[in-house]
Formats: C-alpha cells, structure tokens, sequence
C-alpha cells in the first residue's frame, strides 16, 4: 500500500513551466515556501517544520527535519495544500526561472532520488525531502554543489525544476557518462557518482568548461539540465551596464581581450 498521496499533474508551458495538480478530497501537496501560482478556493494552505512525511511526526523529528533544510540552503518553512472541499480541486505550481518541470514517481524509480539543492518544487504528502551527504571527499568539494545535497524518498509523486533544456539519460551497468558539474540535476541511487578532474593544462586553463568534471556510472537514471541558474545569472550580471555605461567586466584586467576570448566581442 502506498504512503504517499497519489495525485494527477498536467506540465504547462515551455520555456518558463508550471505544473497544476489535481487533488481529491483531504489530498495534500507538500511545497517550497513562495513556488505557489494560483489554487482553488477549496484548499487549505499551511505552513509546517520538516516535510510532512510520516518520519516527522514527533516536535523533534519536525525540528530536525527543518534543521536539514537550513543545511540544504532551503527555507526554514515548508508549505502544504489541502483540499478542503468535494470533487477535485487544483493547485499550480510555478517554475522559479526558464527550464523544465520534471515529474518523478519515486515508486518507479527505486523509491530515491539525488538531486541539487535548490531542485525540489512540489511533492505529494509522504514523499521525504531530506539531505544525502557525499562520502567521497574530491565529490564534496570539487562537486558544485559541496556535501550535501537533495535526497527526495517514497513512494509518490515528486517535481524538480531545471534550468534550459533537460536530457534524461538512462545508463546500462558500468556505462559512464561525464557531465559539468553544473549541468547534473538529478540522479537514481544507484548511479556511481564520482568527480574527475579535467585532463591537460590546456583543457583545464583555456577549455572554458572548468577544472572538474562529474563522472556517472550506470545502472540508473541521469537528469542533465543545459543551463544552471548559477551560469544564467552570472550572464546576466555581465551584461548589466556599470555606473558608467560599460558592461561589468569591461575595463578589467585583460579588458576586450577577455571578451574576445569568451566569444563576446561584436564587430
């Protein structure tokens, strides 16, 4: 019998996602503090300590689960909506910045899931939402997102947002791929995961793509995001003009060289 609520979905939206989904009667959706859209004049919001799952039951179970999240950088707060009334009733979910929504049901996928930090968007009530520490230490600090990271458990329907276009990749056993460190969004618990640093004083100083890499080895299932947020904003703040009119980053030490070495020189 399954813990989690089951709940439908439907993924609105192509660049900038929302997904709305649809509650029966005393259905709950767990979610991040500020990710709501829109709902339905029938569902309850409350704001809770820990995830809503049934290992939060107890004042220090909740208290150590809100703990975890300060650890993952998330909000101190999680919010749950619940369908008050008769029939069906819905709430949307939006997407924080361009990229997809991807839906996740963790009874299919061996009931865990990895993911960056900042990934989760909304879950069915009973899904887990805690921490996974890496073991490895090159993983930890070389890895983009340090030691801990997202562990998402149960048996319901998770929502993870992504930034650009997302490829799903499935690994046969022992197949490997490598992948910036960045660019990894999510991955089954059974991926071997790994950082490797980048091969060649050329590759690692003029490549453009960083010092490391993150190497996944099969069996399981790989989530690859095409832009991070953290390269989208660093994008942006290079292009907002300084007080004096110039871009920031003009006027630095290799000045137009820089640009025309980073492909950003028009002519």
């Amino acid at each position: 019998m399954k813990s989690s609520h089951e709940i439908d979905y439907q993924i609105f939206g192509e660049e900038m996602q929302a997904v709305r989904l649809e509650l029966d009667t005393d259905e709950t959706v767990v979610a991040e503090s500020g990710s709501l859209m829109m709902m339905d004049g029938t569902v309850e919001m409350n704001t809770i300590f820990g995830d809503g799952s049934k290992k939060s039951n107890g004042i220090m179970d909740k208290l150590f689960s809100a703990g975890k999240r300060v650890l993952t950088g998330e909000r101190l707060f999680m919010t749950t909506y619940t369908h008050r009334g008769y029939g069906k009733a819905h709430v949307t979910f939006a997407a924080p910045y361009p990229g997809k929504v991807i839906p996740l049901d963790l009874s299919q996928l061996d009931h865990r899931i990895i993911c960056q930090k900042d990934a989760f968007l909304a879950a069915a009530k009973g899904v887990s939402i805690g921490i996974e520490f890496q073991k490895r230490l090159g993983v930890g600090f070389f890895g983009g997102e340090g030691f801990i990271m997202q562990k998402l458990e149960g048996d319901g329907m998770a929502f993870v947002h992504a930034g650009g276009t997302v490829i799903e990749k499935t690994l046969l056993p022992g197949e490997t791929i490598k992948v910036d460190t960045g660019c990894l969004v999510a991955f089954t618990s059974r991926i071997d995961y790994n950082i490797e640093s980048v091969k060649g004083i050329k590759n690692a100083f003029f490549g453009g793509e960083g010092l490391f890499l993150a190497r996944l080895s099969g069996p399981g299932k790989v989530w690859i995001q095409s832009i991070p947020f953290s390269r989208l904003a660093e994008r942006i703040w290079s292009s907002v003009p300084s007080e004096g009119g110039k871009r920031r980053g003009e006027g630095s030490l290799l000045g137009g060289l820089g640009d025309l070495l980073d492909g950003d020189n028009r002519f």
